[in-house]
């Protein structure tokens, strides 16, 4: 049986929609591949840190960018920067920076470790959260990688070393030669990640 006229114009119509379907489709998905390299390409052109799910979960490949500071000309080296370093506790944490200070250049990758210690005979989590001083140096001081990401949990008396690897902008005004990093380390609840791999303590 012949199909009719109307049928053949409908049949007609549906082949063409579902081919500009397939072609939406396509150009979605290119688009969606494309998207994270574009991306990436845009921060690194701005300079712009990315610090996004995995990155900032852990920062950056700071072992890679360690690798590469030989080849890194931003590195000021007429200027030293003093860095303090200051650790706050609200509930029963033994929680302190190995170093109390150190000196830096601006553009130079540098790492310091901060310990823990819960004190309780529980489980607790808790996170931690930066400050700066003076405020103006706040967007000059790049964290590569950090504890305070996230939140984690010690099991009673367990103890463990976590690094900061930071990085100072060269732009950093001229007039600061200090800055202080401050952390206050306090309980959170709800469920939290695992702890990263750190340096246990007995």
């Amino acid at each position: 049986m012949q199909a009719s006229p109307f049928n053949l114009l409908v049949r007609a119509e549906n082949r063409r929609m579902l081919g500009k379907l397939a072609l939406v489709a396509g150009l979605m998905f290119g688009f969606g591949y494309a998207l994270v390299p574009m991306y990436r390409a845009i921060c690194e052109a701005l300079n712009v840190n990315i610090l996004t799910g995995g990155e900032l979960q852990q920062g950056r490949d700071w072992k890679a960018a360690a690798a590469k500071q030989s080849l890194n000309t931003q590195v000021d080296l007429t200027r030293t920067i003093t860095v303090e370093f200051d650790a706050n506790a609200r509930g029963p944490w033994d929680f302190k920076p190995a170093l109390r200070s150190l000196q830096v250049h601006p553009g130079e990758i540098a790492t310091v470790m901060y310990e823990f210690r819960n004190m309780q005979n529980r489980t607790m989590s808790a996170q931690a959260i930066p400050s700066y001083a003076p405020q103006q140096a706040s967007p000059h001081f790049n964290k590569l990688e950090c504890f305070c990401f996230n939140q984690y949990t010690l099991a009673p008396g367990e103890s463990k070393s976590w690094p900061v690897v930071f990085v100072i902008d060269p732009k950093l005004p001229r007039d600061v030669g200090t800055i202080t990093l401050s952390y206050t380390f306090f309980e959170v609840g709800g469920k939290v990640p695992p702890a990263p791999a750190g340096t246990g303590k007995s």
